[in-house]
């Protein structure tokens, strides 16, 4: 069984591309070949900066050969259909088989298919895998219609076996296939000739070229570490910039430089920031004093000075690149040390546009402050200190540093608050009030930090839900999935406990104050809200279009219909006796503005924007919960009980729900909730009547119902008590404990006797049954 080679030689593909490209490469090749009847024992792919390359084993030599069965028509069919079916099979009709079935008679062709040699079927696949090749973006040069993603000089393709190896016959635009390739590009730039993957790979490494890109990994990464270790220092992680060197090298070597002495007082992160970003350097960093102090590059060739030349060059390179750092926070810091301080660059957030249609920075820093100073209270932080730091947290996007190096918000916001004198908590949540930005991202745990990275979120997503701006399908410019996802984590991994619904409609009506014109807010004296649609009530919706609006006699422009200082409106729209809309017309009447929105739904309250807003954080606690093991019948159950607006009760609950189901007493219980519960409901829509007067033991007929009685008291007593206290796994341990009576309260009671008084009483004991459960959780929504 022959072993086929590829490789696809090139100009440098970015580091970026080389291991999808790789995956793809085996991906499309081999599945190319089982198509065509090739099967192998395994496959490899490699790349390096200037080359693709595929290893399989153990392939087939030929295609087998096949025979395919053709159904055809009956025997006894019009000549012509006959006709067509043996051009199709490309036979004659004394080659056709004739036989019975229970249709009748019926011709089957039998089709030869002879196999193919492996050259040609690798040739076929090979050009067709080359022009289709899914590069995320590519070039064509020179006269040729094929596209790579740089200029393509050669392929390698050769099958080798024990008898010797096959340059495979194929030409794509004009480049044919051989058996050579090259090394280095400057170290051993010579043709070279191989016979099978063994010879390439090890011809190569005499070549200086080392083909896997783990082995350059383990290689950068062992003389980097080796090397600083010898000097007292540690190379500072960063698995992104391994993986992107790897790929800009085929002989790495490895080389530690210094970092000019006036630029070691710079912060840590800036001069780890610039060098990986502008230079792909790794910092390495003293840890008695944690300062970065050398910096490792990696070259791709070695020198007959070791590297000096390449180190100077890359050390005068870093000092310019360090100087306009240097520059950037010596200037920062006079700002923020000076007498306006950081107040200088929040004002300059004013004319920074945060949204379109939810006003500047500015005017979502000052959104924040408010928001941090009704969050304070409830999470344990000093409202005063948690606005001062909301006022601050997000300052330093003015500053030169952020915005030389944005990836720093947050950080600098930090260093610059302590130089400005800031308490630790102010500091501290400037760097912390964006977090968590991923999944795996530690929370905030001091209480001012969660105040002010809550108050962030909860403005984002009240404010966006505000102008009717959601996440749609997979689109989600403005991460607001994210964000959701953070306020769950804040408030769930740090225990606390906030009426999150209120807290919406306090960030709403924030949002709002920059919409307070005619053409949005609509005053009504009187309207309801129907509190399961969020939807206006009929008898308001007729009084809402009713309502007129002035004109400005000077102005010509609408008045608005409430003329209260700012601090009341705010508290009206919080209060529910403001909506809005975005799409309202007006139409001049006299001195009158009469107002007409053609849809109740693009009628919006604080209230039913808040509700909206809950459910998409139920849907993301879903998502955080199913990671956790939790199902999310599980979590229904739980968000359709009272208080699901609390996200961490709401946890608490789900999590002891499905402890309780994964035992035999709970998921038997299960059974028996929905058993009583079916029963009941049948039993109600039949009758027309509602049994919840409560059940009288005195009307017991068995020792099963009067054990029955005995445990829902029991379970009852411990139940109710244990809610009050949030203390759910002994709430759900007690409702647990009636699956035995229930169970055989259903084995040896008829529910429905002939006697009236007796079955209404068992009735009723099954609305005990579906009463006592239900204040667990609505286990209705549960599967199974």
């Amino acid at each position: 069984m022959p072993d086929l080679l590829i490789e696809l030689f090139s100009e440098e593909i970015p580091a970026r591309m080389q291991a999808r490209a790789a995956d793809d490469l085996k991906k499309l090749v081999t599945n190319g070949l089982v198509d065509a009847g090739l099967t192998y024992a395994s496959a490899a792919a490699f790349s390096t900066p200037r080359r693709l390359t595929l290893t399989i084993e153990g392939m087939l030599d030929a295609s087998p050969s096949l025979v395919e069965e053709r159904k055809g028509p009956k025997a006894d069919a019009p000549e012509k259909a006959i006709e067509g079916f043996l051009r199709g099979a490309g036979l004659t009709r004394d080659q056709l088989e004739e036989r019975d079935t229970p249709k009748g008679k019926i011709l089957f062709a039998m089709i030869n298919k002879p196999g193919r040699p492996a050259a040609e079927i690798v040739a076929e696949v090979l050009e067709t895998t080359v022009r289709n090749f899914p590069w995320p973006k590519s070039m064509r040069w020179g006269s040729g219609s094929l596209r790579w993603v740089r200029p393509l000089h050669s392929i390698l393709c050769i099958l080798s076996a024990e008898d010797g190896a096959q340059t495979v016959p194929l030409t794509i635009d004009g480049i044919t296939a051989g058996d050579t390739t090259r090394g280095h590009r400057f170290l051993a730039p010579d043709t070279i000739t191989v016979s099978s993957f063994d010879d390439y790979s090890a011809k190569l490494k005499r070549a200086f070229v080392v083909l896997d890109p783990e082995e350059r990994r383990d290689a950068i990464w062992n003389d980097a570490t080796n090397m600083a270790f010898a000097n007292g220092l540690e190379v500072v992680e960063d698995a992104g910039l391994l993986a992107e060197v790897a790929g800009l090298v085929e002989w790495p070597v490895v080389l530690m430089g210094q970092i000019g002495e006036d630029f070691l007082g710079l912060p840590p992160e800036v001069l780890q920031t610039s060098m990986k970003e502008h230079q792909k350097f790794f910092s390495v960093r003293n840890p008695k004093t944690g300062r970065i102090e050398r910096f490792v590059t990696v070259a791709n060739r070695t020198t007959a000075d070791d590297g000096a030349t390449i180190l100077a060059g890359n050390e005068k390179v870093l000092s310019a690149r360090l100087s306009d750092a240097k520059f950037f926070w010596e200037n920062d810091l006079r700002i923020a040390q000076s007498e306006a301080g950081m107040q200088t660059w929040v004002d300059r957030l004013s004319n920074v546009t945060f949204h379109n249609k939810l006003g500047t920075q500015a005017e979502l820093i000052s959104r924040m402050e408010a928001l941090a100073g009704e969050l304070a209270p409830m999470v344990g932080a000093d409202a005063d200190e948690a606005r001062a730091a909301a006022r601050f947290a997000k300052a330093d996007l003015s500053s030169e540093m952020v915005y030389e190096f944005p990836e720093l918000q947050g950080l600098m916001g930090s260093y610059y608050a302590k130089a400005a004198g800031k308490s630790e908590a102010i500091a501290a949540a400037a760097q912390d009030h964006y977090a968590p930005l991923g999944p795996s991202d530690d929370v905030p745990t001091a209480p001012v930090s969660i105040a002010v990275a809550l108050a962030e979120k909860i403005d984002k997503l009240t404010g966006f839900w505000a102008i009717d701006e959601k996440p749609t399908g997979s689109k989600d410019p403005f991460a607001l999935r994210r964000a959701a996802l953070g306020v769950i984590r804040i408030l769930v991994e740090n225990g606390i406990q906030i009426s999150s619904q209120d807290v919406f409609v306090e960030g709403i009506a924030n949002n709002l104050m920059i919409h307070a014109d005619a053409k949005h807010l609509l005053y009504m004296d009187f309207y309801e809200v129907d509190d399961q649609t969020g939807k206006l009530s009929e008898e308001s919706w007729s009084a809402f279009e009713a309502k007129e609006l002035e004109f400005d006699a000077t102005t010509g422009e609408p008045i608005p219909s409430l003329r209260l200082p700012r601090e009341h409106l705010q508290k009206l729209l919080k209060t529910e006796h403001l909506a809005w809309s975005k799409d309202v017309e007006f139409e001049e009447d006299g001195k009158h503005l009469n107002t007409y929105v053609e849809d109740e739904n693009l009628i919006f309250t604080a209230t039913n924007v808040a509700v909206d807003l809950l459910s998409f954080l139920h849907d993301r606690l879903k998502v955080y919960l199913k990671d956790q093991g939790v199902r999310h019948d599980i979590i229904d159950a739980c968000i359709a009980m009272e208080g699901n607006d609390d996200l961490t009760l709401l946890v608490k609950r789900a999590k002891a729900l499905s402890e309780t189901l994964k035992t035999d007493d709970g998921e038997n219980l299960i059974q028996g909730f929905k058993r009583a519960n079916n029963i009941l409901s049948q039993a109600e829509d039949a009758d027309g009547v509602e049994y919840s007067f409560g059940a009288d033991i005195k009307f017991a007929e068995t020792e099963e119902e009067r054990a029955l009685f005995a445990a829902l008291d029991t379970a009852e007593a411990q139940i109710k008590p244990a809610m009050e206290a949030q203390d759910f796994g002994t709430a759900m341990s007690a409702m647990a404990s009636l699956r035995g009576p229930i169970d055989a309260f259903f084995d040896a009671v008829q529910v429905n006797s002939d006697n009236a008084t007796v079955r209404r009483n068992r009735l009723n004991l099954l609305s005990r049954i579906r009463t006592i459960c239900s204040s667990v959780a609505d286990l209705t929504k549960i599967d199974g």
